[in-house]
């Protein structure tokens, strides 16, 4: 987008510092990665692990919120040195809580009134028609539904900028656009396809971010303050050619038994000796740790050894689906690591794997043209020095870079 003259804005704010590529967390997906972003921490040592996870005790699942989260955020480390923050549309921070500033809740966010911090702006939000996130229902089949809502949203953040840039006292602020991830999800094939009947729609949606991150820059500019200008992504994105369902996986190769008519986790008998999470964080069935675990430390580490050899060799089409994996104790440090998965599998691009318990083959049709990709994040910052190894980035040291900008010690 930048080289074909797409984005001249971006390019030329590009060009005045140092962009590095950036893993993401592990699993690669937006609640774990921004909660990653909001910590300095990973998952091990703030506590989601995923958009779902298990009640205490049990295989059935719950869905984390912010106050899930384990840890202090970056905004709450500002504020002990008595600095303000304005968040808007950050994802995983619903239902949205005092921060020293102004919280918006982006994705998964259910009810904007729950979504403010402090709620005297809800009113004003609401003048403003503010809505948190497209509806992924009435958009996923519908192009001219999709870009319509995409564009909208848009505008309601760079009114919500403007408004609070002015009005608020503030020494950080963020700005998520989520638009390009729904696009990416949605219409992906347009993204590569020159000859997409909607890829100008897709340029069209691109444009506009640029102008709006151009909008952005120029108030940055004008600050008598100085400061940094970052931007990143909390994962990347590639095509996705089909759907890999871990779980079917599992029970092809005699790791997981399900009751009788059973299509959910609730459903694992004795005999299980492994199961599996969206988007692909396998659990051994541990004695002591779920209600019907018959495996005890002594036999886990040669079933880790023997499922990693699985799907090591785990093929798809005649292709390898598993690029990497990280055993638990590779992936996860912290208080809450010990409640995190045994094994995580990272994709090759194009197979998108799924828990999906109940699939009856190992995998199916894609049902997103795009998929969450881990090693090609990105992470700008306007001072080139800032970012300390750019060879070596992840998620997790984006925060230190931020505080550190800010002469704050992380």
């Amino acid at each position: 987008m930048i080289d074909s003259g797409v984005m001249p804005r971006m390019k030329e704010i590009v060009s005045r510092g140092r962009m590095a590529p950036m893993t993401a967390s592990l699993p690669e997906i937006s609640s774990v990665s921004w909660s990653t972003f909001m910590t300095g921490l990973d998952p091990g040592g703030h506590g989601i692990f995923g958009f779902t996870d298990f009640k205490d005790a049990s295989y059935a699942l719950r869905y984390p919120s912010f106050r899930d989260l384990g840890a202090p955020t970056i905004w709450d480390r500002l504020g002990e040195r008595r600095m303000r923050s304005v968040v808007i549309d950050q994802p995983a921070t619903y239902p949205a809580r005092p921060i020293p500033g102004v919280l918006i809740s982006g994705f998964v966010a259910l009810d904007l009134e729950k979504a403010v911090a402090p709620r005297s702006y809800l009113a004003a939000l609401r003048g403003m028609n503010y809505e948190i996130d497209i509806d992924a229902a009435k958009c996923r089949d519908n192009p001219d539904e999709l870009f319509s809502a995409l564009g909208k949203r848009l505008a309601e953040r760079r009114s919500v900028v403007d408004a609070l840039w002015e009005k608020e006292e503030w020494n950080l602020m963020e700005i998520v656009v989520t638009g390009t991830d729904r696009l990416h999800h949605f219409m992906w094939d347009a993204c590569e396809d020159a000859n997409h009947p909607r890829r100008e729609d897709v340029l069209a949606y691109y444009r506009a971010i640029d102008d709006f991150l151009g909008h952005v820059y120029e108030k940055f500019r004008r600050l008598d303050a100085g400061g940094n200008f970052f931007m990143l992504s909390d994962h990347g994105f590639c095509a996705a050619k089909r759907e890999v369902y871990v779980n079917a996986v599992l029970r092809a190769e005699g790791f997981l038994d399900l009751a009788p008519g059973a299509s959910s986790l609730e459903g694992i008998t004795e005999r299980t000796k492994a199961f599996a999470l969206d988007p692909a964080r396998i659990y051994i069935n541990r004695a002591g740790r779920f209600p019907r675990g018959r495996i005890d430390e002594a036999d886990a580490k040669s079933l880790l050894e023997d499922l990693a050899a699985i799907f090591d060799a785990l093929e798809v089409g005649g292709e390898r689906v598993v690029r990497r994996r990280f055993t638990g104790r590779e992936a996860y440090s912290g208080p809450f690591a010990r409640r995190g998965p045994d094994l995580v599998l990272v994709p090759r691009n194009g197979f998108d794997l799924k828990g999906r318990p109940g699939a009856a083959e190992i995998s199916g049709e894609r049902r997103f043209q795009g998929m969450h990709t881990w090693e090609d994040a990105f992470f700008f910052s306007l001072d080139p020095a800032a970012i300390e190894d750019p060879n070596d980035l992840n998620i997790v040291d984006v925060p230190k870079t931020i505080l550190r900008s800010i002469d704050v010690e992380p």
